[in-house]
């Protein structure tokens, strides 16, 4: 029993000596995950792990060693903390500081760490585990109800159409979670409404809506989030019922009209584009005005060919080979004729005939028939019955003879192009063929046409437009014509074999030629020049359309804008991509007609636009505009000749070398004045306008005429200073009835050229008054003056004055008065009563010396009988009748009535000693 009881004790010292002996051995460090997963909800403070939060130590069960007494969070502010739940265990727990806001942070990461209780109470030689990594992430609670973003929804629709989307409503919600922040769906609330929505927010209508009914529809929408919470404030919704947008231009007027002489227009200065709020990819619009109706396809220079390529620098040397019928140019007298307002005549080739020109009209070849120029109007008809670019028809066909060798080429139309043969030596050389593939020649409006010649070069102008030849190729195989100086328009001959049948039945063949290839059309103004072609300016001057579209504004247009104007100037093109900037710009189109005195009347307008989309599935469509543009009628300008009505020269001064001035004091006037319009009758005139320059009044032609019977070439002639005519660029054309000048100049040369002008006679003429009259016309004859008359007569000498003079003591005077013929429209001239007073003053002054030298001659001739004296009467009266200038004339004669009466002896004369003193110096002046 002792011995159990040792034993005992011996066993149990041992074992504490054992236990006493490992606290003192601290040898193992705590263990936990490397990795922890947590869950906290918004409104707990409790960390949920995965796996849960343990920590080991292998020095367990020892106390203190093998305890765990703390875990320790590392990271700079953390919200969070780590307790011990269970010190033997090693169990713990995160938990929260404070309240964590999903909204604010929703993931935490910390590193957490776990140590022992170390040897004894105090904690001495505590070991720690590894850091492990915590990944909080905080869970959302539905704290948060949906906000809208705006309180009103607008939107419009178009009355009579389904929408898929009308509009887009949209709330938000604050919290963090998917399941909290997304709005699951909406709700219309206000019951009855042709609307509806979907989850996502977008409203469409249920049925069409009508402008007519209710214009505006109001109703409520709500949202909820998908924990079922709804928006704390409700949305309205407003949507506008339109009337039918249709997409066009608006804001432009139909009728556009244009005063002349005011610059450019702008055709369209508020138009824009209504597209109904249809988004666009590109626009583009085409301006088109039509001027053919307008003499030859727009309005030109209204002044005559001839005049015109003076003013322009044209070459000369022109020959007409198509000019109006009259005897002496009689080949186109068989060809009908185009009533026109220009002054070339338009023939029409009905593509069954043609002309040929005499020889005689031909200009000489010589060594310059491979440089020439033809020129040309063309409207080409084109065939009919199926012939229409089927066959070649020839415009001019012409074998020209040079210096011992012959040279060909031919002008035609086939369907839209244009050809020109060139044979250089019909012995040596082969031909060449040019071609042009041209719209002008098969469109059938007027087109000018200018061919220049500098072989081997060929260039083809079309309304002052160059065009290179498409096409060259030698065609060596043709059959060349006869050798035979030829020149046919309209058509061609074809040299051919001709069968002819003889008596006896046989067939014998002759070579001849055949016309054929006629042309279809109308032709104006053809001409040919040898030598010097004209340059490109020149062509332009002379053919250009002076009206057209322009466009100048390129500083404001936009970007990506593109402008493009055809060579003629009637089509312009727009091109662009935004709505606002294609607006203004076709704004800024404009209508230019340069001349002074444009031709009036309508210019058709039309607006062709095409508008591409994003998608060509439900593109608009913008219909076109017509309009027309008004040219209105110009002030037409008002020329006044006026001049004095008579004059009276000496016998020698008709005579003489110079002859007498016809219209010395002409004065030439040109007045502009407005017409009247119905809104505008207190419109005022111009002023009258004398342009010193030529440029607002310019004359083309004046003529002085004879009245009465013709200039008998044998004594009378009519005359003026040809070199300075000349010098100035003015023709002149005399005959025995008229005295013509012609050329584009101002008025102050016209008038310096007519106060040259002068009537002389023969020494055996027979000398009576002669009366003329002049006019003068600008614009090829469109404008015309009035006819100014006027009447020179001759000096006799001394008139005796009839019986009934002899009655009274009076002063006859007898007024100028003569009425210019006038024209229709034009104001009466006021003749100036006073314009031949210098000349009237020196005829009395020459009648009062002749009266007193009669005076004396009378004194002196006593010894005459009365029946000598009676004769002579007789003879001064008969003068005094037959010579009415006279009569007419303002000067003033005082007769004294006793002299009369001494020279028939019925009262004693008595002579003065101023007479006998007179007398005597006129004697020794005799001597």
């Amino acid at each position: 029993m002792i011995r159990r009881v040792v034993c005992l004790s011996v066993l149990l010292v041992a074992a504490v000596l054992h236990a006493v002996t490992c606290n003192k051995g601290n040898k193992h460090k705590p263990w936990m995950e490397a990795q922890y997963q947590g869950i906290i909800m918004e409104n707990d403070n409790t960390v949920l792990l995965n796996p849960p939060l343990f920590a080991l130590d292998k020095d367990a069960p020892l106390r203190y060693a093998g305890e765990i007494c703390g875990f320790r969070i590392h990271g700079a502010g953390t919200p969070f903390e780590a307790v011990v739940l269970d010190r033997t265990t090693g169990e713990g727990l995160i938990r929260a500081k404070g309240p964590v806001d999903c909204e604010a942070q929703r993931e935490h990461t910390f590193t957490i760490q776990a140590h022992d209780c170390g040897e004894g109470p105090d904690g001495s030689n505590s070991k720690k585990s590894h850091k492990a990594t915590v990944h909080v992430r905080v869970n959302d609670v539905n704290e948060f109800a949906p906000v809208f973003g705006e309180r009103v929804f607008r939107a419009s629709v178009t009355e009579g159409r389904m929408y898929e989307r009308v509009l887009r409503v949209q709330a938000w919600d604050q919290d963090c979670s998917p399941q909290y922040s997304q709005v699951c769906f909406y709700q219309i609330l206000t019951p009855n409404v042709p609307f509806t929505i979907d989850n996502d927010g977008y409203i469409k209508n249920t049925q069409p809506l009508q402008a007519s009914g209710e214009r505006l529809i109001r109703f409520t929408v709500t949202a909820y989030d998908c924990g079922k919470k709804r928006a704390v404030e409700d949305a309205e919704v407003e949507i506008q019922v339109k009337p039918t947008c249709k997409p066009s231009w608006r804001g432009w007027n139909k009728r556009i009209e244009y005063v002349p002489g005011t610059g450019s227009l702008a055709l369209f200065p508020t138009i824009h584009l209504e597209t109904c709020e249809e988004p666009i990819w590109s626009i583009q619009a085409t301006v088109e005005i039509q001027t053919s109706h307008i003499a030859k396809g727009c309005d030109r220079d209204n002044y005559s060919e001839k005049s015109l390529r003076k003013l322009c620098g044209a070459a000369p040397g022109d020959v007409d080979l198509l000019p109006p019928s009259s005897p002496t140019y009689n080949w186109t007298h068989s060809l009908p004729i185009q009533d026109t307002q220009d002054s070339s005549p338009v023939f029409w080739f009905n593509g069954s005939q043609s002309v040929e020109v005499p020889p005689g009209r031909l200009p000489a070849g010589g060594g310059a028939a491979d440089h020439l120029t033809l020129s040309f109007w063309l409207k080409h008809a084109g065939g009919s019955g199926g012939r229409s670019g089927k066959e070649e028809e020839v415009l001019l066909c012409n074998t020209v003879q040079n210096d011992g060798s012959f040279s060909h080429y031919t002008l035609a139309v086939h369907g839209c192009r244009i050809s020109f043969l060139y044979w250089s030596l019909l012995d040596s050389a082969h031909p060449v063929k040019f071609l042009w593939k041209l719209e002008q020649a098969c469109d059938v409006e007027w087109h000018h046409y200018a061919l220049s010649l500098e072989f081997p070069t060929v260039s083809l102008y079309v309304d002052g437009v160059t065009y290179d030849p498409a096409l060259m190729h030698d065609n060596g195989a043709l059959t060349p014509p006869k050798r035979q100086a030829r020149m046919m328009i309209g058509g061609c001959w074809t040299e051919e074999k001709i069968s002819v049948k003889v008596n006896d039945g046989e067939t014998s063949r002759t070579s001849g030629s055949t016309v054929g290839r006629f042309l279809r059309g109308y032709i104006s103004g053809l001409s040919l020049r040898l030598g010097p072609v004209d340059s490109r300016e020149v062509i332009d001057c002379l053919y250009a359309c002076k009206e057209g579209l322009q466009y100048t504004d390129f500083d404001s247009l936009g970007k990506g804008m593109k402008v493009h104007v055809n060579p003629a100037q009637s089509q312009l093109t727009l091109e662009g991509d935004d709505a606002l900037s294609f607006s203004r710009a076709l704004q800024h189109v404009e209508y230019l007609n340069s001349l002074q005195f444009p031709t009036p009347g309508v210019r058709p307008l039309k607006l062709q636009t095409t508008v591409r989309c994003l998608t060509d599935e439900g593109c608009l469509t913008v219909p076109d505009l017509d309009g027309y543009l008004v040219v209105l009628q110009p002030d037409a300008p008002q020329v006044q000749l006026a001049g004095s009505p008579r004059s009276a020269h000496p016998v020698s001064d008709f005579q003489g070398t110079l002859g007498v001035p016809i219209f010395p004091d002409l004065r030439i006037t040109c007045t502009v004045s407005h017409n009247i319009s119905p809104n505008k009758l207190d419109r005022a005139p111009r002023s009258d306008v004398q342009s010193p320059d030529g440029i607002e009044c310019a004359l083309e032609r004046c003529e002085i005429g004879v009245v009465g019977e013709d200039l008998n070439p044998e004594y009378e002639s009519l005359s003026l200073d040809v070199s300075s005519a000349w010098q100035r660029g003015l023709e002149t054309e005399n005959n025995s009835r008229s005295l013509r000048v012609t050329g584009v100049q101002n008025i102050a040369v016209y008038e310096d050229i007519l106060r040259s002008v002068s009537y002389r006679t023969g020494v055996q003429a027979a000398l009576y008054a002669r009366k003329f009259h002049v006019s003068c016309s600008e614009m090829n004859g469109r404008y015309i003056s009035n006819q100014l008359y006027t009447e020179v007569d001759v000096l006799h000498g001394i008139h005796a004055v009839s019986p009934s003079h002899l009655l009274s003591g009076q002063q006859f005077i007898h007024s100028v008065h003569q009425a210019p013929v006038e024209l229709s429209g034009h104001a009466p001239v006021s003749v100036n009563r006073n314009a031949v007073f210098p000349g009237v003053a020196m005829v009395i002054i020459v009648v009062c010396i002749g009266f007193l030298a009669l005076i004396v001659t009378l004194g002196l001739s006593r010894i005459h009988n009365v029946r000598q004296r009676g004769s002579e009467g007789a003879e001064l009266e008969a003068a005094n009748q037959r010579d009415p200038f006279w009569e007419d004339s303002a000067m003033t004669i005082t007769v004294n009535p006793m002299e009369s009466l001494q020279s028939r002896g019925l009262v004693p004369a008595q002579k003065s000693p101023v007479s006998e003193k007179e007398d005597q110096e006129e004697e020794e002046e005799s001597r």
